[in-house]
């Protein structure tokens, strides 16, 4: 008896140890562990389906409007070195969101591990166009979604084309839940450096976070100006990723004649994590489309993330 007990013992003083270091690593936080948090922000409130959006990011397009509401935002390098935004919501929905420009190939295999997400989009080239038709999304260009968008006669065109997520999200009656994508949020984990502001470059852009103590948040800039939406918010973000991946050529290219760049989001690499006022090196993994990316410090422990909305600049790997 006393054998049995005291092996009791030992196998529940080793679950609890178990269960302890997933909470300090942040990896039973993925799925809100049920208690109604969000996968995508760890915040209460998950939202019923997941919406993405491409939004348009050169100089005439901004202020941007209503992405202040984003639970993520993927930052993607475009032609001739621009960037340009996918926005990805479902906790909560600003009443107008954009301007909406075209979707990338990039942005398919990006959305895979969201299941079945509607794609808010103005269009794709027609090679790109069956593609996009064939791909795991509810497609929802002006063409399919006629009373989704407006045009703004104030602003030039093409950047003058805005989306209304919620007959976007009435036509997507299939569209998936959110799910766990390989995110965890927790408490601030040791380490890592002090970090007052962090600049990303690409070719023709560029972004930098400046850490708010008071705020509690990173005040996002674009190309040396800060970033504001049409109502003069500050963007920010609880957390920014800068994950460094290989962008190489695509089968496609633009009018003018620049290839499209493709970015690969499939595989492994560098990234670093910034939360906090500091910033952590990581690996990030993501073995399929289909699966979430797993962010890890150097010891291979999953990385928590603060909660609120999370920045993921997908920096071409110099």
């Amino acid at each position: 008896m006393e054998r049995t007990a005291s092996r009791r013992t030992v196998l529940l003083t080793a679950a609890l140890s178990l269960l302890a270091a997933a909470c300090q690593t942040g990896d039973g936080g993925g799925d809100g562990d049920g208690d109604g948090r969000s996968p995508f922000t760890g915040e209460q409130g998950a939202g019923e389906k997941v919406l993405a959006v491409k939004i348009d990011n050169v100089r005439a397009a901004r202020p941007h409007t209503g992405l202040d509401k984003a639970d993520i935002v993927y930052v993607e390098q475009v032609e001739a070195g621009l960037t340009r935004i996918l926005a990805v919501l479902a906790s909560e929905m600003p009443e107008s969101l954009g301007p909406v420009r075209s979707a990338r190939e990039s942005d398919l295999e990006l959305l895979r591990q969201f299941g079945t997400p509607a794609l808010a989009y103005s269009g794709v080239q027609s090679k790109l166009r069956p593609v996009v038709e064939a791909a795991p999304l509810i497609a929802l260009p002006p063409g399919e979604l006629t009373d989704g968008y407006v045009r703004d006669p104030g602003r030039p065109a093409p950047h003058n084309l805005y989306l209304r997520p919620d007959r976007a999200l009435r036509a997507a009656s299939g569209a998936s839940a959110p799910r766990d994508i390989g995110f965890r949020f927790g408490p601030a984990p040791a380490g890592g450096r002090k970090a007052a502001e962090r600049t990303v470059r690409f070719p023709a852009a560029r972004f930098a976070f400046t850490w708010s103590a008071s705020d509690k948040r990173w005040l996002v800039s674009m190309d040396g100006s800060p970033a504001r939406t049409n109502g003069s918010d500050r963007l920010s973000a609880a957390t920014v990723v800068v994950q460094y991946v290989t962008v190489r050529p695509s089968d496609y290219g633009d009018r003018s004649g620049n290839n499209t760049p493709y970015t690969e989001t499939v595989g492994s690499g560098r990234a670093l994590v910034l939360r906090d006022g500091r910033e952590y090196e990581a690996e990030w993994s993501r073995p399929s489309a289909t699966t979430g990316t797993a962010f890890t410090d150097t010891d291979g422990r999953r990385l928590p993330f603060a909660r609120g909305p999370v920045w993921v600049v997908l920096a071409p790997v110099d």
